[in-house]
């Protein structure tokens, strides 16, 4: 079976300067991302090809979507999520990050796939200013407030935090 982004650059090697555009549905199963933060739902990938005299540049966006919880109040999430993509590919790479072309095929698959992982939140939030659990009794703090007593410093780290008074003190 022929994977949705196994892009034929024959016309593109020939002619530096010539452009192709490849927009496609892919389906999560032909990524095999084998990563449960990755709903099922097709990625959106919309790439522009251009032919240099040394390679192919790849620049577009891949658009996937994800799941996981907030790391302060393990609230889920699921966003959808664009990728900025921007590679070269060359026959025979001289650019420790160009992908090498394969015949005359380019195959942008892992490519898409690598950035698409590498741009998953590794500990995402909510919202920016989402509170979390009080560290005392585990009231949820988004949802109630509660009575504890906000904890003093740790005496093991005095030294330093007076330093940081002194420091941040304004010259007189």
């Amino acid at each position: 079976m022929a994977t949705p982004l196994l892009v034929n650059v024959v016309e593109l090697l020939r002619r530096p300067g010539t452009t192709k555009r490849v927009g496609v549905a892919v389906a999560c199963a032909d990524l095999s991302f084998d990563d449960p933060r990755i709903v099922d739902v097709p990625v959106d990938v919309d790439l522009g090809l251009e032919s240099m005299t040394n390679g192919i540049t790849v620049r577009g966006t891949a658009s996937a979507t994800w799941q996981g919880e907030c790391r302060r109040c393990l609230a889920p999430l699921e966003q959808r999520m664009t990728v900025e993509l921007d590679e070269i590919y060359q026959q025979s790479p001289d650019n420790p990050d160009a992908h090498r072309i394969n015949g005359d095929q380019v195959d942008l698959l892992p490519m898409v796939r690598e950035n698409v992982l590498l741009a998953i939140p590794v500990g995402p939030l909510c919202r920016e200013d989402c509170p979390g659990f009080c560290p005392q009794c585990g009231a949820d703090l988004s949802e109630t407030s509660c009575g504890c007593v906000a904890p003093t410093g740790d005496p093991r780290w005095a030294a330093l935090d007076a330093l940081k008074e002194r420091l941040s003190d304004p010259p007189g």
